[in-house]
């Protein structure tokens, strides 16, 4: 895992990315059968975006985190949660027991593990029966301001890969592998309206972080009155 790509990032990331909409959360807990007897792992838990939003509907959530900054600001929130426990790891590493939890989840965070070794914690971690779940906040790829995104990054993010690096989509042959072809694609709508400082927040809490491209962010914004 890479877990200094978002090293100084954890407050903007906090305030800026989006949570996931209620309707997934519903979601999981009716199809997947997950509820208050069940042990998750959020595995990449970042600020606990995700964490937060099913810490009161399951018995313990562990919040998996290698990075420092991200895992401090999760744990401003959620250590007043008593089924919350903080763990300094990676997702190929997590330290939990075999056979210790009913679910995983890796909310926006999937794309940047080592897939293999991943898959290999996750099947020693898991429970007999127990479930993985990945989610991403998707941009839409057929939006003119996000094309547009795009071209800002790759002129000044040497870093930049793609939105989630390019693999958060029903296409992508590395969540087909991971699965080997078995899975379940849900998609919900998630809508986000941005004021200029929201839009210029969201784009600097990615982890190549396109500061010199700000002037740029600015007139995507103007240009498209953005509802994202």
């Amino acid at each position: 895992m890479n877990e200094n790509n978002f090293s100084g990032l954890g407050k903007i990331y906090s305030e800026f990315r989006p949570n996931y909409p209620i309707q997934l959360i519903d979601f999981i807990f009716s199809e997947t059968k997950m509820n208050k007897n069940s042990i998750v792992a959020d595995i990449g838990s970042g600020t606990g975006k995700f964490s937060l939003q099913i810490i009161n509907r399951v018995k313990t959530l562990y919040g998996i985190e290698p990075n420092n900054d991200m895992r401090k600001e999760a744990e401003k929130e959620l250590n007043k949660f008593k089924n919350f426990i903080s763990v300094n790891a990676a997702a190929e590493d997590t330290g939990l027991e075999n056979e210790s939890v009913n679910f995983i989840t890796a909310a926006q965070s999937f794309h940047w593990f080592d897939k293999k070794q991943f898959k290999s914690e996750c099947r020693r971690i898991l429970k007999h029966g127990g479930k993985i779940i990945l989610l991403w906040n998707s941009r839409k790829t057929n939006s003119e301001a996000d094309s547009e995104n795009d071209i800002i990054n790759r002129a000044f993010c040497p870093e930049y890969k793609g939105f989630s690096r390019g693999i958060n989509n029903s296409g992508s042959s590395e969540i087909s592998d991971f699965f080997n072809g078995k899975y379940i694609l849900k998609s919900f709508e998630n809508t986000i309206s941005y004021d200029l400082r929201g839009f210029i927040g969201r784009n600097l809490s990615s982890s190549y972080a396109p500061k010199k491209g700000e002037k740029k962010l600015r007139w995507i914004y103007k240009r498209f009155n953005l509802i994202i």
